[in-house]
């Protein structure tokens, strides 16, 4: 217990300590970050923009002149990224409960000389629907970069491969482009393939197959959730790209109302495909009942068909005297003989009035 203790009494002294550091640094240029104040032992990513599509790993030792800005990906989750979210002085307050897991819906809020944006993303990890959306929260300003997320986001995985390559994003304004670039791509990727199985749905209903229980209801549940959080989303993308933000360009602007075209297009297929999947449930009710129908009209028939002779055996079956044929040897294959002959009867009679 006294180690764990001081452990913990250490680890607020040395916030102390980097805080004061930051803050002697900060009085001389207000450009520089202690690379100490940026270390977080169990961040998923953590460096500096080049300006060359690159990116550069942050050392303790560092002293980092912000000409370009640092990103640090975290798991909020993960205890010491808690930690140094809530205690760091590099984050307003305002934003410390957002990046920790409260926000959900997507949002975009001015916070003095940075911005806090929440966004949502298609859920490509394994043993995982799509429809269940992942939270990524962002804080940026000229900077600085804070994403946290619980669940892995594979935007951010295609932005990070990008700046291993050398052709990643420059700064603040085309890292946030890129990022939102390669969310829309997975929504749209999600939004075709949920388009392809109403598709299919619709040629199986053609040739009068029934879908498996609970298939249409499933598509009809993923569409009405991407269409919640979607429409928040571009209307995100949409005030970033009209907004004046210093570390955004024009061109970073243009390419983000880019964005918020391709997704409100990505919205229209939503509506497009929740009212195909009212007409098909239509249809698969009307397919359904024209079968209980077919079945309960062909049984109908049947029971017309036997129903004389249901009289005449029941007639026969009484066991009083005086019974035609009773006592004549060949009496219950004539009688046999005479029903055969009463069904196909009635079967060419309801065959002439077109009711077979």
């Amino acid at each position: 217990m006294r180690n764990v203790g001081t452990g913990r009494v250490l680890q607020r002294v040395n916030v102390a300590l980097d805080c004061i550091e930051l803050k002697m640094l900060s009085g001389a240029d207000v450009n520089v970050i202690a690379g100490k104040a940026l270390q977080v032992s169990d961040a998923i990513i953590s460096c500096q923009l080049d300006g060359k599509g690159g990116m550069i790993p942050i050392e303790d030792k560092d002293v980092i002149h912000c000409h370009q800005p640092c990103w640090l990906h975290l798991n909020y989750t993960h205890r010491e990224s808690a930690d140094w979210l809530m205690s760091t002085p590099l984050l307003p307050d305002a934003v410390r409960d957002a990046l920790a897991g409260d926000s959900m819906r997507p949002r975009v809020s001015r916070l003095g000389d940075g911005t806090m944006i929440t966004l949502r993303s298609v859920n490509l990890n394994s043993e995982s629907r799509p429809d269940q959306l992942v939270v990524i929260r962002v804080f940026i300003n000229e900077k600085l970069i804070v994403s946290t997320r619980q669940r892995k986001v594979f935007a951010i995985d295609e932005v990070l491969t990008d700046l291993q390559n050398g052709n990643g994003p420059v700064n603040g304004g085309t890292w946030l482009v890129e990022v939102c670039d390669a969310l829309t791509d997975h929504t749209s990727e999600f939004i075709e393939e949920l388009h392809d199985s109403i598709i299919e749905l619709e040629n199986a209903v053609v040739d009068q197959q029934v879908p498996p229980r609970g298939e249409l209801a499933l598509i009809r549940k993923q569409l009405i959730i991407m269409r919640r959080y979607m429409a928040p989303q571009r209307d995100v993308y949409s005030r970033i790209a009209s907004e004046r933000l210093p570390w955004m360009s024009d061109d970073d602007r243009r390419r983000m109302q880019d964005i918020a075209d391709r997704l409100g297009r990505g919205l229209d297929d939503l509506d497009a495909s929740v009212a195909r999947t009212a007409v098909l449930a239509d249809e698969i009710s009307t397919v359904m009942a024209e079968a209980m129908n077919r079945r309960t009209y062909t049984m109908s028939l049947l029971a017309m068909i036997f129903l004389p002779t249901t009289f005449l055996t029941g007639l026969f079956g009484v066991n009083l005297g005086g019974i035609p044929g009773g006592n004549w040897h060949y009496g219950f294959g004539v009688f046999c003989l005479l029903l055969m002959g009463l069904v196909l009867g009635v079967a060419f009679w309801l065959r002439r009035r077109r009711w077979l």
